[in-house]
């Protein structure tokens, strides 16, 4: 227990912490149906903001609006010390690949941290705009020696996990981490997970873009979060009948985060 390793193998060990972990997989699924949702309301003329922020609004205007918001609080938060526990327990025999995969749960911690902290906002009664933080990042690595470079570095870095996300569903990588059964069952959950992070892949794929953009126009407003990748998508040929079909991916995924809450190796 003294050392980060003791300590990360008895924190996986604790079966309420376990079960806490697999409800952050529960509210990461309302959270992506929600954003979903929106998409396809903007899709059809609507509005609202298609990213975290506009779900955790929407969140909060629910009867039962603070306790689900505190609910994700807590649940990305132990989902996050989960992912930081793997980084301490990870044990392949190829070094490039151990810390390949310490990364990724860096990174995934990582995320669910942002937004644990974004809920937790919320339910503090506070207000969080994505897009205007994107931007504000934007602009200031922009107004530092060599930002163009940085921004363009960003913008790959982020269509990269984008491009991960859609090879993972390709390849259905994710079923190596699920003990699924068998039948019917476990094909639709393949399924979903494939649809699934094939649309957060092009979701995410499109914000790095845009970061790009930003950087080659100079324009701290071409860059933003979540919500400004799908409006991106509208204003293609076509568009909102693939931010349609992105939307319901989105909310497939949120139904594959809920099959991942209960089949997944923890």
């Amino acid at each position: 227990m003294t050392s980060p390793t003791g300590a990360a193998r008895a924190a996986q060990d604790s079966t309420a912490f376990r079960v806490t972990a697999r409800v952050g997989y529960v509210v990461l699924g309302i959270l992506h149906i929600l954003i979903g949702a929106i998409a396809i309301s903007i899709a059809t003329g609507g509005g609202g903001d298609a990213d975290q922020g506009g779900a955790l609004a929407a969140i909060e205007q629910t009867p039962a609006g603070v306790f689900l918001l505190w609910a994700i609080v807590v649940g990305l938060a132990a989902l996050a010390i989960w992912q930081i526990a793997e980084v301490f327990l990870e044990r392949d025999p190829d070094t490039k690949k151990k810390w390949g995969h310490r990364l990724k749960y860096a990174g995934t911690a990582a995320a669910y941290i942002a937004i644990a902290v974004t809920a937790l906002v919320y339910a503090l009664g506070g207000r969080s705009d994505s897009a205007e933080s994107s931007q504000s990042f934007s602009a200031q690595l922009l107004a530092t020696p060599g930002g163009v470079i940085l921004l363009v570095l960003v913008g790959l870095i982020v269509a990269g996990i984008g491009i991960a996300f859609i090879v993972r569903g390709i390849t259905k990588a994710f079923e190596k981490n699920l003990d699924l059964p068998e039948g019917k069952a476990r094909q639709g959950i393949l399924t979903f997970g494939l649809i699934g992070y094939i649309a957060k892949g092009v979701a995410i794929g499109v914000a790095g873009v845009l970061f790009i953009v930003a950087a080659f126009t100079s324009d701290p407003e071409s860059a933003g979060g979540l919500d400004a990748a799908l409006r991106a998508l509208a204003d293609l040929p076509f568009g909102p009948i693939i931010l349609w079909i992105v939307g319901a991916g989105l909310i497939i995924y949120g139904l594959f985060c809920f099959a991942r809450a209960r089949y997944a190796k923890m």
